[in-house]
């Protein structure tokens, strides 16, 4: 799969930056020493940790190389590591361990939990936000593209149709088993869209990358054609003409014992 495109990504920073900020508002941690911001993507988060934690050691972990350039340029006085987050381990253990709609990317939360809950400090905190979307005609419908068009036999070992996140109650047993005092909650996004083609833009820097990698350019576009005639049978126009796209997000922070 080709490497994240940062400014497609930021068309809808405001946008996307907001869950950001609600998540970090419910994060309670008076003297943060060491903060890392996983699946940093640009900076548009790193930035707001820094902000908020001005003393700290604040570093932002991608596997974009391109995301990191921009997020370095952004901030230079942040730190920035390219890795995985599935076997990411900092040099110190962790006050907050931030993650921004980047673990629905990372598989087997029932041990990624974990191995993050043992990168922090006792009374550290994991506060992490994920798209809770997959049911959502933005999201079906990709799916239904896909097994439709000519292209569906290129398909056939992909993995776009899983769900890897667990359920809300999931999150919630397997942290506090682990001793966590748990906050979680769900929000759903109304996002104003000038058009439904702005809904096609959005997806294009994230959940439609794995639909679009297998396929060739005049395939994509096809494919991109198909999908935005299926979106505008259900995103209908609004009385002031805009759109709305409904977005869930579910919120997680957990303070280590």
């Amino acid at each position: 799969m080709k490497d994240w495109n940062p400014e497609l990504y930021l068309q809808f920073e405001a946008e996307r930056t907001r869950p950001a900020r609600e998540l970090l508002s419910r994060i309670v941690h008076q003297q943060a020493n060491y903060i890392s911001d996983l699946g940093c993507g640009p900076g548009n988060s790193t930035e707001l940790l820094h902000n908020a934690y001005p003393e700290a050691r604040v570093t932002g972990v991608d596997s974009s190389q391109a995301m990191l350039e921009q997020a370095k340029q952004r901030l230079p006085a942040c730190q920035f590591q390219q890795a995985d987050i599935g076997h990411w381990r900092p040099e110190n253990p962790q006050d907050i361990i931030y993650a921004n709609a980047s673990l629905q990317w990372v598989p087997n939360h029932n041990q990624l939990m974990l191995h993050l809950l043992r990168q922090l400090v006792p009374g550290g905190v994991l506060a992490f936000q994920v798209p809770d979307n997959l049911d959502q005609p933005s999201h079906a419908l990709m799916r239904k593209v896909a097994s439709e068009g000519t292209w569906s036999a290129k398909y056939s070992q992909q993995r776009y149709h899983d769900k890897v996140l667990l359920t809300t109650e999931g999150y919630y047993d397997l942290l506090a088993e682990a001793g966590c005092q748990v906050d979680i909650w769900r929000t759903t996004f109304y996002h104003v869209m000038p058009s439904v083609a702005a809904i096609v833009e959005w997806v294009k820097s994230t959940g439609l990358r794995p639909f679009l990698a297998p396929l060739d350019e005049t395939e994509q576009q096809a494919f991109l054609q198909h999908y935005l005639a299926e979106l505008e049978k259900v995103y209908l126009l609004r009385s002031d003409g805009q759109v709305l796209l409904a977005f869930p997000r579910l919120f997680v922070v957990a303070t280590k014992p």
